[in-house]
């Protein structure tokens, strides 16, 4: 289901014109497992008072079981199929803040979808903070190898191509959370409303 934030009194004005330029669309974070998006989307999703949701989390509930045990059983293109219908369905929910898989972008029946019903932003990481953010976790099926350190190396290689088709490029580092929040809104209100005097230092070039 998905997470709502509590508005508390008016938005400033650059989440208003945000907003009023959004108009149906949503806003899709994505990139590598670990890059914050869960984190920074329901900070996000708070800040402009839009619902949050966690695809992880909506295929779970769909399928009736864990992602760990959806790989197990059935298999990563499953999984895969299942995440692509899932995505779809919450992009046609309405405006919302929506996590996506790391894996999910690479689909581009997925992209498409996500390009024409949302505006995309890819949360970059590289590998060290990756792996510091993930090395407690044993629940990333794909990091289930005999070295999870390479694993995350091949899987950046492999996707940083595809996440750079994402509408904006935000990094995303051991800083506050609220600061990469603030870059967020910085770049999304660049794309949206045209005004560049706030451009984050941290916002990168937005995919032409």
């Amino acid at each position: 289901m998905p997470e709502t934030a509590t508005p508390s009194g008016a938005g400033t004005s650059q989440e208003a014109d945000i907003m009023s330029a959004l108009g149906t669309r949503s806003i899709v974070l994505v990139g590598m497992m670990g890059a914050g998006k869960s984190t920074i989307g329901r900070r996000l999703s708070a800040r402009l008072h839009l619902p949050f949701l966690d695809a992880d989390t909506e295929i779970e509930a769909a399928a009736g079981m864990s992602i760990p045990d959806i790989f197990e059983t059935h298999g990563e293109p499953h999984f895969r199929d299942g995440e692509a219908r899932v995505i779809a369905r919450l992009l046609d929910s309405g405006p919302a803040v929506i996590a996506t898989g790391g894996g999910a972008f690479m689909r581009e029946e997925t992209r498409n979808r996500i390009r024409d019903k949302a505006v995309s932003i890819w949360l970059k990481a590289d590998a060290d903070i990756i792996m510091k953010r993930v090395k407690r976790r044993a629940d990333r099926p794909l990091l289930q190898t005999a070295d999870p350190a390479a694993t995350v190396g091949r899987l950046i290689e492999e996707r940083e191509p595809v996440y750079r088709h994402a509408d904006l490029t935000i990094w995303s580092r051991d800083v506050p959370h609220e600061k990469i929040v603030d870059e967020c809104l910085d770049a999304l209100h660049v794309r949206l409303c045209g005004d560049g005097t706030r451009q984050a230092p941290n916002a990168l070039s937005a995919t032409p």
